[in-house]
């Protein structure tokens, strides 16, 4: 199915009354060059244009055609208009999928009858195209033509409306709301965007992914294209998951989940609309950032500060000048002006040109993956920016004498105008509104620029259960067990009893101290399940007689010495995804921290051994308090084990937790103390 005629409509045919007269209005008003043809049964003209009573009476197979009827009506004139060959339709009309079973079936009607037609929505606003003003767009917008830009995809038309409102000068190639995303879902839009030559780079606002692996596919093929992808996502809260799923009857997933999709596959992810405006106007001008090492110069130490502030809270950094740098800035400066980054260079050379070209380049041409020139512009209103001039001259002509990558930064969005936040981009320089959100968005830029530098993982693996009735079993722990040490999981030494006699006779085959655990219990320390620090096989035996009561089986395991810190490693299942891994920290440390790391299927050595180390208990790794480093060899060993044993039963399991994974001393070892397993016969 291609999308190129409907991208790019040399013609199109609008259907309806009162919106598709505004989709009409705009058109005009945009300077669009192609034809328009007005569809409606009672009406004679719309905006001094013919209009054809219905779609048969079209001159030809309209490129594109705009449905603004009511969801009975667009079934049918979407049906003419597959049969009549048109390069794809979109669909106005509300009440489908997103409103219950009628609309459901609607919905599906409304696929079949399209045939092999493209289509976007239903319920949704539509397309706008800059680059050829074809603003299929039942409503105003705030956007202009451009020749290049960023392509905006969002799963809300209202979002779409306001972000084309943005007045922080980033230009925008396409616009597009997806709707029900009958056909044209969200990993559609970022392939034919990604092929555009007009588009830059690709920014998302994401409510639900309805194909995790179509979505890693498009994203792949764009960064193929060299086009980075930015997104925000929302339905992070409980509230906001209800909202979504009544706006556009998508799921909304765990957002750890999609966060793991995003960093496996250099998907920048911002947290505010602001940061995706800005991250989009740094990818357009610079693409994804070689690193996080930023330079920042500022006429006044306050700003600096703020900076400095603004990025220690997150992943960028103020790298520390050579001493050779230094020199070079010195020579360039006032004598009273210390030299550091941030750069504080005082007023000395404001008005001078000439000076401050000398300083600015001699502080960019360090290698900053970054450089930021903090100005905040006065009001446009009520002030003059004519002494402003010199400075930004200077930083454009520093700009071309060396190349550098430079962001100029107003710490208020109000104090970027959009006339001059236009006038950097045309030099070369990102215009970044806002200080929170200019950090936000050269963080995920950045983000994107350090994972393109790495190969590909493998591609995700969704599994889902092939027998949706079939039995769920519960594995006793004993049982757990022996199914993860055939994969290479390390378990303690262990036997099975069934009476106080066997359990005294079984002792002695292992080494004290020992554990008794009576088999089949949940949560075994609350009912007294469990007894620890045993170290006679009397010991032994009564503690098997006092859980009699309990169980008929029992586990007898040697206790693990020398444990320096406790994880909790496990595979669950998410609708969408499939299964997946958690790892976080021990115990109930877990729920207590929140302290936890999600990772999609398949996962190689490099990606567990950065989720242990960026968890918040992974202090406890690295010889806490005169304690022996952690043996994270063995745990990394021992969680891929887990994750092989997952990937082999990727269609029975249903939940996995072993907590703890125990973390013996460098070299001695990660044995897992509990396993629980849940599988579907």
């Amino acid at each position: 199915m291609s999308f190129a005629r409907f991208l790019q409509p040399r013609n199109i045919a609008i259907i309806g009354g009162r919106e598709a007269e505004e989709v009409i209005r705009q058109c005009i008003n945009s300077g669009y060059q192609g034809e328009l043809w007005p569809v409606h049964p009672k009406k004679q003209q719309i905006a001094g244009l013919k209009v054809y009573p219905s779609v048969k009476d079209l001159p030809a197979a309209p490129d594109a055609a705009y449905v603004a009827v009511n969801r009975y009506l667009t079934i049918s004139i979407v049906a003419e208009l597959a049969e009549l060959g048109a390069g794809g339709a979109i669909c106005y009309a509300t009440g489908f999928s997103e409103s219950g079973e009628e609309g459901q079936a609607l919905e599906k009607e409304l696929l079949k009858v399209s045939g092999n037609m493209p289509l976007l929505g239903p319920n949704c606003y539509g397309l706008i195209n800059y680059v050829d003003q074809a603003i299929i767009w039942p409503d105003q917008h705030g956007g202009e033509k451009v020749d290049r830009g960023v392509a905006i995809i969002t799963q809300s038309s209202n979002v779409a409306v306001n972000l084309t409102m943005q007045q922080r000068g980033l230009p925008i190639s396409y616009m597009v709301s997806l709707g029900n995303k009958v056909k044209f879902d969200l990993h559609d839009a970022i392939r034919e965007f990604a092929k555009q030559t007009s588009v830059t780079a690709i920014g998302l606002y994401i409510e639900g992914i309805s194909d995790p692996s179509a979505f890693e596919s498009a994203v792949r093929f764009a960064r193929e294209l060299g086009k980075p992808v930015v997104a925000i996502k929302s339905g992070r809260s409980a509230a906001a998951q209800k909202i979504t799923m009544s706006h556009t009857a998508s799921l909304a997933g765990s957002d750890e989940l999609i966060s793991a999709l995003f960093s496996r596959n250099g998907v920048g992810r911002v947290y505010s609309m602001e940061g995706l405006i800005e991250a989009l106007k740094v990818l357009h001008i610079h693409g994804p950032l070689n690193g996080y090492k930023l330079g920042s110069m500022s006429p006044s130490g306050g700003d600096g500060a703020l900076v400095a502030d603004a990025v220690e809270a997150g992943r960028l950094e103020l790298s520390v000048l050579s001493d050779n740098h230094q020199n070079r800035i010195k020579n360039t400066v006032h004598d009273l002006v210390s030299v550091s980054n941030p750069l504080d260079y005082q007023l000395f050379d404001w008005l001078d040109t000439k000076r401050l070209t000398s300083t600015f380049s001699a502080f960019i041409e360090q290698e900053f993956d970054m450089s930021l020139c903090v100005f905040d512009y006065p009001r446009q209103d009520r002030c003059t920016d004519e002494n402003w001039q010199p400075a930004q001259q200077a930083i454009i002509n520093a700009v071309e004498r060396t190349k550098a990558k430079v962001a100029v930064l107003a710490t208020m969005p109000e104090c970027m105008p959009e006339s001059t936040a236009k006038h950097l981009m045309a030099n070369s320089i990102v215009p970044l509104a806002g200080l929170k959100a200019g950090i936000e968005g050269l963080q995920a830029a950045a983000d994107i620029g350090i994972s393109w530098q790495s190969p590909l993982p493998v591609e995700i693996m969704c599994s889902n259960i092939s027998a949706e009735n079939a039995s769920l079993t519960l594995l006793d722990e004993a049982q757990a067990k022996q199914r993860l040490a055939e994969f290479g999981v390390v378990v303690p030494k262990s036997e099975i009893v069934t009476c106080p006699e066997l359990a005294r006779h079984s002792a002695d085959k292992l080494s004290y101290p020992l554990v008794v655990k009576a088999l089949g219990v949940a949560h075994k320390t609350d009912v007294g399940a469990v007894k620890l620090n045993l170290s006679s096989a009397d010991e032994v035996s009564q503690a098997v007689k006092a859980m009699a009561h309990l169980s008929e089986r029992f586990l007898i395991e040697e206790m693990i010495d020398e444990v320096v810190a406790e994880i909790i490693v496990g595979v669950v299942r998410d609708e969408q995804f499939g299964l997946y891994l958690v790892i976080g920290a021990g115990g109930i440390l877990v729920e207590l921290m929140r302290d936890s790391r999600s990772l999609l299927l398949p996962v190689n050595r490099e990606e567990v051994l950065n989720a242990l180390q960026s968890l918040r208990s992974a202090v406890l790794f690295n010889g806490f308090r005169g304690r022996e480093i952690a043996d994270l060899d063995a745990a990394v060993d021992a969680i891929l084990a887990i994750a092989h044993f997952a990937e082999e039963n990727r269609d029975k399991i249903e939940e996995l937790d072993i907590n703890p994974l125990m973390l013996r001393a460098s070299g001695k070892g990660a044995v897992a103390a509990d396993a629980l397993l849940s599988i579907r016969a």
